[in-house]
């Protein structure tokens, strides 16, 4: 006969009002990877780099967010590190707000490789911590990836809306949302 038991404890309100800021704050380091992608049709027509060119820029911050995620967490295996959350979405909005200084290739592919290195350093901490907010409730973990998918599904409106009209100089303007995001989880 199958067990009626549930099987996770109840959630308290305040660890759900946590679990919706880390949640934002997964949306707000989530955003730049999807950030990384908008900015290419603008590192297209205002710095002439070729598709080819500007699909670096995204292979630097794809590849940087993913692999070096497993040494984050393996690090996180043996110690605890919820300091990285903040460090790790200020990393991932620097990244894409040092893009506009150079319209060299290379110190472009550096900071987009700088920002999936932030966004990479955030997940195996922020899971953590999601982890232990949720005590093995699924749908406060579930809450906690949807913020995750929501920054990636947003950022290329607000990419749009801030370097479409003002240009690559306003780029540093994307920080805001890694801003925020720290404030959340402060």
């Amino acid at each position: 006969m199958p067990s009626t038991a549930p099987l996770s404890t109840p959630v308290s309100r305040s660890a759900r009002h946590g679990a919706r800021l880390l949640a934002y704050s997964h949306a707000s380091v989530d955003f730049y990877q999807g950030a990384i992608a908008a900015l290419v049709p603008f590192l297209v027509l205002e710095r002439g780099y070729t598709y080819a060119a500007a699909a670096g820029i995204v292979l630097a911050s794809s590849l940087s967010s993913s692999v070096i995620q497993p040494l984050f967490g393996a690090l996180g295996d043996r110690w605890r590190m919820r300091w990285l959350i903040p460090v790790s979405i200020l990393f991932a909005g620097l990244g894409v707000g040092a893009i506009s200084l150079s319209d060299s290739f290379w110190i472009t592919a550096i900071a987009a490789a700088v920002s999936g290195a932030g966004v990479a350093a955030f997940h195996p901490a922020g899971a953590s911590r999601a982890r232990e907010i949720s005590r093995n409730d699924h749908v406060v973990m579930s809450w906690f990836s949807l913020g995750g998918n929501v920054g990636f599904a947003v950022s290329p409106l607000f990419v749009a809306a801030t370097v479409g009209i003002l240009g690559l100089q306003a780029a540093p303007l994307l920080v805001i949302p890694a801003l925020t995001g720290i404030v959340a989880v402060g």
